[in-house]
């Protein structure tokens, strides 16, 4: 089996620290085997939100698996955003942008949507596209292959649908040809999960599986509490755990589970368990 934790949207500058302890905690008591953030580790990509993301990581269960988010480009250093949009990213969290971990059972890539041109928007381009096939070829049907943006390749209802990733119509074809079939991705700070069938249809009529982390700390969260989810895969089966905190107090606590099968057409199943 293994197990990963996907955590997204800390924002340091705007996050509520009591809880950043209690995701620290809960995360290594869960021992993962590998750690996801799909981006916006800081709220205005200053240099003190920054060294806090780094002191936040170095707590956490390696290997971890790290993307930036659009709050992670300077908003109002117009220079910074323009010239050097990812420098103090890339000077404390990493200079990978295109992280990947592979092991027997699955193989994971992330991927950098965030962008100098937009404000909140991002764009995966032809570049990434082949980076991920060349990646994911090959490998084994067996295996969980997972791709971490921050921007999402689906919405819950009601979102913008501004909020997709750009060229995410051109990109999907190809990265599901791949045999990519998870889409691990945060930004909208709400939890959903969507079999990509509903938006996108592909000739070799696979489905993806499209997970959305909530806000693990943020003070801004819309509707929800604090979240983030665990992923647990023994082929050929995907359990996916949603971990709430209420406070900080209370802590975090399995909230409910879906259960899915990896099929020769994709993931098929989804039922909804509180536990």
């Amino acid at each position: 089996m293994r197990r990963i934790v996907h955590i997204s949207d800390i924002h340091f500058g705007q996050a509520d620290l009591g809880i950043v302890e209690r995701v620290v905690e809960t995360i290594n008591d869960i021992a993962p085997d590998l750690t996801v953030l799909s981006g916006d580790l800081t709220q205005r990509a200053k240099k003190a939100e920054f060294k806090a993301a780094r002191r936040f990581l170095d707590r956490l269960p390696q290997p971890l698996i790290v993307v930036p988010g659009n709050h992670d480009v300077p908003l109002y250093n117009v220079f910074d955003r323009f010239v050097n949009p990812l420098e103090k990213y890339r000077k404390f969290i990493s200079d990978d942008l295109m992280p990947f971990y592979a092991d027997e059972e699955m193989a994971v890539l992330g991927i950098n949507t965030a962008r100098s041109l937009t404000i909140k928007g991002g764009r995966i381009n032809e570049e990434q596209i082949n980076a991920i096939k060349d990646k994911m070829d090959g490998l084994s049907d067996k295996m969980m292959k997972i791709i971490v943006t921050h921007h999402p390749f689906d919405l819950p209802e009601g979102f913008d649908e501004d909020d997709i990733v750009g060229n995410a119509a051109e990109a999907m074809p190809v990265i599901s040809e791949s045999g990519a079939d998870i889409f691990l991705a945060g930004h909208l700070h709400v939890s959903h999960i969507v079999n990509s069938a509903r938006r996108y249809k592909f000739d070799n009529g696979r489905a993806a599986l499209i997970i959305q982390a909530g806000t693990a700390a943020s003070v801004r969260v819309r509707g929800e509490t604090n979240s983030f989810n665990l992923l647990e895969f023994e082929h050929p089966q995907l359990v996916v755990k949603r971990f709430e905190c209420e406070s900080a107090r209370s802590g975090f606590v399995a909230e409910s589970s879906q259960k899915f099968d990896q099929t020769p057409d994709g993931w098929a199943g989804g039922m909804r368990t509180s536990l």
